[in-house]
């Protein structure tokens, strides 16, 4: 990556902070579904049910990424960390598991804006031909927080509540992200004017809005629910023991981590759209083998999903970026995860309906032609490699 100056080192120090958090929390619920499913003696349609009310969370950050767009990035971004840790602390005295949901669903609120608002501000900053790569660091980070999560929880499991209070931390950081991270200069350079929301509905915009949304959907049929309940999946069906799980998270992890910082380097020389359509149908297809088969298949699947995904964010989070002018680019963020929370309760409640006739693998695995078919839409966005980006 070119060398960067010092108020960007400092943009991607702090950015990178609140995303660490952000993985770090919002993986403890996945990685200690089964605990929690046990102490709570929820049935596989109970926690579809959970995974569905978590995915509503991201209706919330649509307002809050609205002010993103109309006050700056720094603000919202530290609001956001404050708030989900304060609900993750919350959510290790849930005493049901209704109780959790309703923690879980205000802490996915915030982890949404977060995630959104500093991808827009990595990628607002980074220099033009190295977007893709300054999102892939971003990745990384987030990635590092989920591994400290995965090392963790075998060391303190079956105490899930554990984790969630170590994740109140950020209750302590997010002062220091109010102070220390720089405002953004290209939001700082734009006159905002008007509603985001309604120049979003404007052409060109909201045609990329809407074939973005419905791709994002879609894919989201097949990965919410793999991604909820692959532990509980592995746990009941496969037999595998917490260590078990955990070592294949990490050996995903690492293969992740890689792709991460490749998926950055090919969409800087090769462009966003076809890496993005080529590496949404290997994902789709790795997801689909891992419940499509025994123990071995699943640790395989695993890791090569992992790795085609890992390799699409930095591609998806350049592009996405890339696709909306500033004035309106956090909210489109934030519209976007409400598409997969969409895309996220239909997989939830169709492997909940479909989970007692087909099991739990064959449920998820249905998925796949969903997010097959939202990768071909892909072919009717622009590729927008190196172009500025739009105000």
């Amino acid at each position: 990556m070119v060398e960067l100056d010092r108020r960007q080192r400092v943009t991607l120090v702090w950015a990178g902070a609140a995303v660490v958090l952000t993985a770090f929390d919002g993986s403890v619920l996945v990685l200690a579904l089964p605990a929690i499913a046990n102490d709570f003696h929820a049935s596989t349609p109970a926690l579809s049910d959970l995974g569905s009310v978590l995915a509503i969370g991201a209706l919330g950050a649509v307002p809050l990424a609205t002010l993103a767009d109309r006050f700056g990035r720094r603000r919202l971004i530290a609001v956001g960390v404050a708030g989900f840790s304060v609900a993750n602390f919350a959510s290790a005295f849930a005493p049901t598991l209704a109780d959790l949901a309703l923690l879980r669903l205000i802490a996915v609120c915030f982890e949404v804006l977060v995630a959104g608002v500093a991808t827009a501000l990595v990628v607002e900053e980074a220099p033009r031909a190295r977007r893709g790569q300054a999102v892939s660091v971003l990745a990384l980070l987030s990635g590092f927080g989920t591994g400290v999560t995965v090392i963790a929880y075998p060391i303190v499991a079956p105490h899930w509540r554990w984790l969630f209070l170590a994740g109140g931390i950020g209750v302590l950081i997010a002062p220091l992200i109010w102070w220390l991270l720089p405002e953004g200069r290209t939001w700082l350079g734009v006159r905002v004017t008007g509603s985001a929301l309604r120049l979003l509905m404007q052409p060109p915009w909201r045609r990329r809005l809407i074939v973005l949304a419905a791709m994002t959907a879609l894919l989201a049929v097949l990965l919410e629910p793999a991604g909820l309940l692959f532990t509980v999946y592995a746990s009941r069906a496969l037999g595998m023991s917490p260590v078990a799980i955990s070592t294949l998270i990490v050996v995903s992890g690492v293969a992740g981590a890689t792709c991460y910082l490749a998926g950055g380097y090919l969409t800087d020389r090769f462009g966003r759209r076809g890496p993005a359509i080529a590496l949404t149908i290997a994902t789709a297809a790795a997801t689909s083998l891992s419940f499509a088969t025994g123990a071995f298949g699943f640790f395989i699947g695993n890791v090569l999903w992992s790795a085609f995904a890992s390799a699409a964010t930095p591609v998806f989070g350049a592009w996405s970026a890339e696709l909306y002018p500033t004035r309106a680019r956090a909210t489109a963020e934030a519209a976007g995860a409400v598409a997969s929370s969409a895309g996220s309760i239909a997989g939830l409640q169709l492997v909940a309906v479909l989970a007692a006739t087909t099991g739990l693998g064959g449920a998820i695995e249905l998925g796949g032609v969903a997010a097959i078919a939202g990768a071909l839409l892909l072919f009717l966005l622009p590729e927008t490699k190196q172009q500025p980006l739009p105000e």
